[in-house]
């Protein structure tokens, strides 16, 4: 960067600034922690010097410091196992209802909430892509681009089919239904991955934007739906009020959806990424969230549970993605993980 020429291509620089800026919140964060655990050594030699009145007091204060190093070590841990090709990246991630009709719908409507809440207190930015309604409530499929440092490496966890069991609020009956939606998470490749589709692969289709928006968006042909005929694949946005802002964003999602789709076909272990979600039904769950007749909420790969409901579908997602993190880590693999709450 103190080369005289770094300037003279503003886009290479940039790029060159980015990984930098990425190293640093690599490194940056551990060198502070070793330099707390040398003043906590100091501390100890304090306690142990000093007179008994003095000791107490010391002692308090050293655990309170402990205390927060262990929460800070926690979190640099989970940082340490985001190392995976494109964790760092942006995460392009997208809702389906399933079985279960107007019930699926609504369920689909709390997830887009609690993801949304979720990236929100991460500090990531949401950017929804595309929401198509329900017939009769909530929303069938929703995609979203979430942006920060590692958005894809954290919420790759959720990738899988999440349900729900309730009371239903459509059933003049009260009578308890089962809900499935389906979660599906790629991360957004950059331009260091050269992927080409012929133009001859892609079917272009122009409509009018549906949902909020006023005037400007609805009454113009902005959305964009772009059908890749090779793979079935299908892609749709109609956020931006510009026709060709939204085919930029949807040929982006199309080449992440394609990328990552050749990935996985190269994988022998096929639970992860699209091998791992399987049927929006019975039987292919990640996590149930159980409302009635007890309050539960309880991940299926990792044996974590908590009996607080409103706060997990309020956002409070970290203990079930931190657990499958350390799960896929060599030296946690094999671990019973268990929770107290």
């Amino acid at each position: 960067m103190g080369a005289p020429a770094f300037w003279d291509n503003p886009e290479r620089a940039q790029k060159h600034i980015a990984k930098l800026n990425g190293l640093k919140k690599a490194v940056l964060p551990v060198v502070a922690f070793r330099r707390k655990t040398e003043d906590v050594a100091v501390m100890v030699e304090l306690v142990e010097a000093a007179s008994p009145a003095e000791r107490e007091t010391y002692a308090r204060e050293l655990t309170t410091t402990v205390a927060a190093l262990v929460t800070e070590l926690d979190e640099l841990e989970i940082a340490s196992f985001l190392t995976g090709q494109f964790d760092r990246n942006n995460a392009i991630f997208s809702i389906q209802a399933g079985a279960g009709g107007t019930e699926s719908n609504d369920w689909a409507d709390m997830l887009f909430r609690m993801y949304t809440r979720w990236a929100e207190r991460r500090g990531f930015t949401v950017e929804v892509q595309d929401v198509q309604a329900g017939d009769t409530a909530g929303i069938s499929k929703a995609t979203l681009l979430i942006k920060g440092e590692n958005a894809y490496g954290y919420v790759k966890a959720e990738r899988g089919v999440h349900r729900l069991v309730r009371i239903s609020p459509f059933d003049s009956n009260a009578r308890r239904h089962t809900s499935f939606c389906a979660v599906d998470v790629v991360a957004e490749i950059t331009d260091e991955i050269k992927l080409e589709i012929p133009e001859s692969e892609l079917r272009i289709d122009v409509y009018r934007s549906s949902g909020k928006g006023g005037q400007g968006v609805n009454t113009t042909d902005s959305a964009v739906r772009i059908t890749h005929i090779p793979s079935g694949l299908v892609v749709v946005c109609q956020n931006e009020r510009s026709q060709i802002k939204n085919k930029a964003s949807a040929l982006g999602i199309l080449k992440a959806r394609l990328y990552e789709k050749k990935q996985d076909e190269q994988r022998s272990e096929m639970e992860k990424f699209y091998g791992e979600k399987g049927e929006i039904g019975w039987g292919a769950q990640i996590r149930s969230y159980v409302l009635q007749p007890y309050q539960m909420v309880k991940d299926l790969r990792t044996g974590i549970s908590t009996s607080d409901t409103q706060g997990v579908l309020d956002g409070d997602l970290d203990r079930f993605i931190n657990a499958w993190l350390r799960a896929g880590c060599p030296r946690h693999r094999n671990k019973d993980i268990q929770m107290e709450e």
